[in-house]
């Protein structure tokens, strides 16, 4: 039975610093205590937790599994001791959060870092990716993504923003080559895509009624901070989120093109494992997001 907690926090170290050596003077113990406790943690077990190599040290697939475990009881202990020892429930640990790549730059990351700076016990992981990342593996306790997509087994979501796609260009644009009247005008215009898809685009009006336009793309990019760009700079009509554009219709520096069309309805989602009791550092994070999001 895995009862000896200093095993596991040494265990823990070791990973987090990819030595004996860093694992002991972060600890302020000897290395020697170190070797003993990851060799006595791994008889215990029956398996190899670390591969060991001259240059460092890397779980196994089996300490990639017991790293999961361990880091959520640690953590959950530290926070039960910060309860006991201050009367006050604050979040503790590290919070590891996925988030697409120009959302969690504008939004999620300035989240964070004040979550930071107001609670010291509070670590955080941000990994930016436009592919979903499994919050049900243990490596991720939020996934923030746009567009309302259905939990998968052993994961909850929740709502935390409104949002839809718009069409979108530069003023010094639509000077130059005119503003659009209907649908139909965007084959007149150059348009502005993300990623490889080169299928129509779906517009929808306030009544529900959806056309399919056409959106063969001079400029295209797997890069949502590159559409960006090029939009702001004007070259041409892209599709893009609200709330990724909010700060640009503010100060005018894009405009919103055919605003009686849409692209569908995508609200801004939570993932994170559906366990009967939220940690407290997801929750205080997701009030952050509600409440950071609420003001666009």
């Amino acid at each position: 039975m895995l009862d000896d907690l200093n095993e596991l926090r040494t265990f823990q170290q070791v990973l987090a610093h990819g030595s004996l050596t860093g694992a002991a003077r972060a600890m302020g113990v000897s290395l020697a205590v170190v070797s003993k406790r990851l060799a006595t943690l791994e008889k215990r077990t029956g398996v190899r937790l670390v591969n060991r190599t001259t240059r460092n040290l890397s779980p196994t697939e089996e300490g990639e599994q017991l790293l999961v475990e361990v880091d959520r009881a640690l953590e959950a202990i530290a926070q039960g001791e910060e309860l006991l020892a201050t009367g006050r429930d604050e979040p503790v640990g590290t919070l590891r959060v996925s988030a697409p790549v120009s959302f969690g730059r504008r939004h999620v990351a300035p989240v964070l870092g004040q979550l930071t700076q107001r609670y010291p016990q509070l670590a955080v992981s941000l990994s930016l990716d436009d592919r979903l990342a499994d919050v049900t593996g243990g490596a991720i306790d939020v996934a923030i993504r746009i567009g309302g997509l259905a939990a998968a087994g052993g994961a909850a979501m929740r709502k935390l923003a409104d949002n839809r796609r718009i069409l979108l260009a530069a003023p010094a644009y639509l000077h130059r080559r005119g503003r659009p009247r209907s649908p139909d005008d965007l084959s007149d215009h150059d348009l502005l895509r993300y990623g490889d898809a080169v299928v129509a685009w779906r517009l929808f009006d306030a009544d529900g009624r959806e056309q399919s336009v056409p959106a063969p793309a001079r400029l295209r990019v797997d890069n949502g901070d590159a559409v960006h760009d090029w939009c702001v700079a004007g070259l041409g009509i892209t599709l893009k989120s609200q709330v990724d554009v909010a700060a640009d219709l503010r100060a005018g520096t894009l405009e919103h093109v055919l605003p009686e069309w849409h692209a569908g309805d995508t609200p801004i989602v939570a993932l994170f494992p559906d366990r009967a009791t939220m940690p407290r550092k997801t929750r205080v994070f997701l009030d952050a997001m509600l409440s950071a999001l609420s003001q666009l």
